[in-house]
Order: structure tokens, then C-alpha cells, then sequence
């Protein structure tokens, strides 16, 4: 009994001692605690549901959809995403747009952390010229007419090196990558340089492997950039071996649009009883584009965060 005793009065002291230390909070505090729980939630919501929105609109029956659409698709199918497999070479487009997105992300981390690094070295001629030449590139864009005429001139027309050549190096990637390459302690290179290591050894095995963070941040800019882009392959590329995803769901929304267009009633009719609108192929074609980035996000998010943290103070 003696020792049930002694940790009764144990667990009462420490429930005391946990209802001292517990912070107290007004009525005026817990009402506005509650406030902010609710508008994080809306903000959400308004955030989410235009997105889910077109998904249960892709996966709806058009002629139903017409009719309004909230929360669950009406008539479900998935036609709209058969047809925009059916009526274009979207396997072969895909692995063009997946090809260039790795190959350009992985150029343009090498490039731009490289550089970022070159122009930390304090015994550098003229970095600092060298390093405000390359940023001010993003205040002076020459425009597309010069862009257009540059790719012709370096015969990067009708080439997959279109895709990944230009931005290698990127202004605004190097100054995130500069600017947390400055918070590594000095004293790390010192010492590797006490060692024997040069500049591409210190890069490698240092620089890199401590700026994970601000790289894999860097990596998913550059990753949904190269995904997304489709005005290079609209302008310089006529091979049809060539194009990428988001020109062929462009392709795919005009052909939709054309055909809905001849149509009084602006829907085409679909296999069975279903119906397909110009507006399901332009849900249907959104959440293509956007899956395999929505994929590759979720893995590197924590690091994206971190990166953009503390890249963004210079101790």
C-alpha cells in the first residue's frame, strides 16, 4: 500500500506542477485563436477547390456538367483524358518534355551553383563586375524578337539542344545559391585547402554536399520552368519529333475548341452516351500539365522550404 501511496502523491504533484506552468488564455484569445483557425481553413479551401474543381469537371459527362457541378463528377468518365491520348503522339511528347526537364535541370544546378561559388572567391579579378553584369541581365530582357533571332543564328532551331542549352545559368538561381553559399564558415575551405584540395575538389565535396537545402530548391524552379515552357518549341521547332507536352495539349485545346466551334451546341459527341466539351479538354489537358510536378513536389518540399529560408538572410 505504501508504495501505491507514494505514487498517488507522485502523479498529483505533477499534475500540479503541469497546471502551474499551463499558460492561460482569455476569453478575448481563444476567440481570436478560433478566428484564424477558420480563416486558414477558408484560405485553403480557396486555394484547393479550383483545382479539384477541374479534376471532377474532367471527370464528368459534359452534358451533365452544364448543369452544374460542386463536389462529385456527374456521369462519370474519363473520355476527355481518351481523348487527348487518342488524337495526339502524347508518349513520345512526354518523353521529350521528361528528357529535357532532367537533362536542363541538372545543367542548369551545375552551371548556376558553379558560378554562384566562382563568384564567392574573394581573390577573383573583378567578381563583382562579373557577378552584377549577370544580374542585371534580369532587369534588361532584350525581348522575343532577339531571343528568336539568336536561337536561329546558333542553329538552335528544329534542335533538342533548344531545350536545354539556354539558362544554364540563371540569374535569380545564382544570387540563391551566392547568397547561402556566404553563410558556409570561411574556415571549411580554409582547411581543405591546408589539405591540397583546389577549387573543383572544395565545390564537390564541401560546397555541394552542405547546400543541399537552396539546391533542391533551385531544382524545383528549374524543373517546373523546363516542364512548362512551350513558347521555344512553339516558335523554332517544326519537327514533330520534337514537341513537348504543353505544346501538344495546346494543340489538343485548339483542335476541341475548332471542333466544339462547328457544332451548334458546342459539344462533341463521345464513344457510348457520353459528350465532351471544349472546356473538359481544357480541364482535362490542366491536370496533365500539372500531375508529374504535383509528383516530384512532396519530395523535395522540405528541403524547399529550408532553402528559401535561409537563403534568404545573409549572416
Amino acid at each position: 500500500m505504501e508504495p501505491e501511496r507514494k505514487q498517488d502523491k507522485a502523479m498529483k504533484t505533477k499534475n500540479r506542477e503541469m497546471k502551474a506552468n499551463r499558460v492561460k488564455t482569455s476569453t478575448g484569445e481563444q476567440i481570436l485563436y478560433v478566428i484564424n483557425i477558420i480563416l486558414i481553413t477558408l484560405a485553403m479551401l480557396i486555394c484547393v477547390y479550383p483545382f479539384y474543381y477541374m479534376v471532377i469537371y474532367s471527370l464528368s459527362d459534359t452534358s451533365k456538367a452544364l448543369s452544374g457541378i460542386y463536389l462529385l463528377p456527374k456521369g462519370f468518365t474519363t473520355y476527355a483524358y481518351q481523348w487527348i491520348f487518342k488524337n495526339s503522339d502524347f508518349g513520345h511528347a512526354f518523353l521529350i518534355s521528361g528528357s529535357r526537364t532532367v537533362i536542363h535541370t541538372v545543367l542548369c544546378l551545375v552551371g548556376s551553383s558553379l558560378f554562384a561559388y566562382l563568384v564567392t572567391q574573394k581573390d577573383m579579378i573583378g567578381r563583382k563586375f562579373v557577378y552584377r553584369f549577370v544580374v542585371i541581365t534580369m532587369y534588361l530582357g532584350a525581348g522575343l524578337v532577339p531571343y528568336y533571332i539568336t536561337m536561329r543564328t546558333y542553329h538552335l532551331n528544329n534542335s533538342f539542344f533548344l531545350y536545354i542549352i539556354p539558362g544554364i545559368i540563371n540569374a535569380y538561381y545564382v544570387i540563391l545559391i551566392k547568397t547561402f553559399i556566404e553563410q558556409i564558415p570561411d574556415s571549411l575551405e580554409e582547411s581543405a585547402r591546408m589539405d591540397g584540395a583546389g577549387f573543383f575538389r572544395i565545390y564537390r565535396s564541401i560546397i555541394l554536399p552542405l547546400s543541399k537545402p537552396i539546391i533542391a530548391t533551385v531544382a524545383v524552379y528549374a524543373s517546373v520552368a523546363a516542364w512548362n515552357s512551350w513558347q521555344d518549341n512553339y516558335l523554332l521547332v517544326r519537327d514533330s519529333n520534337l514537341q513537348t507536352v504543353q505544346l501538344i495539349l495546346y494543340t489538343c485545346i485548339n483542335q476541341a475548341q475548332q471542333i466544339a466551334d462547328s457544332m451548334k451546341s458546342g459539344i462533341i459527341s463521345g464513344e457510348g452516351a457520353f459528350t465532351l466539351s471544349a472546356d473538359s479538354v481544357r480541364m482535362a489537358t490542366t491536370i496533365v500539365a500539372v500531375f508529374p510536378i504535383m509528383m516530384v513536389y512532396p519530395f523535395l518540399q522540405k528541403y524547399f522550404v529550408k532553402g528559401v529560408m535561409m537563403g534568404a538572410v545573409k549572416g
